[in-house]
């Protein structure tokens, strides 16, 4: 398969992971193969935040991998892909990925990614942050990484929650060149239409 056509998707056990969800849809919906690495304390925010189990979010996926297996196609880098999307990141992932000292398949997955000059796309979860946390983004920014916190958009005029959460999504895939159909859009979809002119 060709790397345009797979994505890795992390998910941790930050809150928020109706984000990781998500993107799962939306990979499905695009027609990218999504393959997938859970950490283990994703597991008990998905209870606590979804009521779905661990097999729910793994169905979702077309390819799921255990986070202990670190001898998994993923962890190589002549594996191609077209990157790696960490939703919800996790400061604790955040700051694994930054150290280059990988302890799971998913923190190595984005090793990876990072020393293969690939999108690495970090949805981080944490607020307020402290400089330790900031220092950690600069370097994970100064390494290519991309910090893509999912902050919500107004402008789009959402009118529920799960909008909220599929326009951060959605802003988080054009990353990688994925365009989904929930995104709205200025210019386009909301605000000033693309080329009017005003007197």
């Amino acid at each position: 398969m060709p790397s345009s056509d797979r994505l890795i998707v992390g998910i941790t056990g930050a809150s928020g992971v109706a984000y990781g969800l998500r993107v799962l849809d939306a990979c499905r919906e695009l027609g990218v193969e999504s393959h997938l690495v859970v950490s283990r304390s994703a597991a008990l925010t998905l209870a606590d935040e979804t009521g779905l189990a661990v097999s729910d979010l793994q169905a979702r996926g077309d390819v799921a991998y255990k986070v202990t297996d670190v001898g998994a196609a993923i962890a190589s880098g002549s594996f191609r892909t077209l990157g790696m999307i960490v939703a919800p990141c996790s400061v604790r992932t955040m700051s694994e990925i930054a150290t280059g000292v990988t302890s799971s398949l998913l923190t190595r997955a984005a090793d990876v990614t990072l020393k293969e000059r690939r999108p690495l796309v970090l949805m981080v979860r944490e607020t307020p942050l402290h400089l330790g946390h900031l220092r950690t983004m600069v370097r994970l920014a100064e390494m290519g990484a991309v910090i893509a916190p999912p902050m919500p958009a107004f402008y789009a005029k959402p009118q529920s929650l799960a909008e909220m959460v599929d326009q951060s999504v959605g802003r988080a895939l054009d990353l990688f060149g994925l365009s989904w159909k929930p995104v709205r859009r200025w210019g386009e979809d909301v605000g000033p239409i693309r080329g009017a002119v005003e007197d």
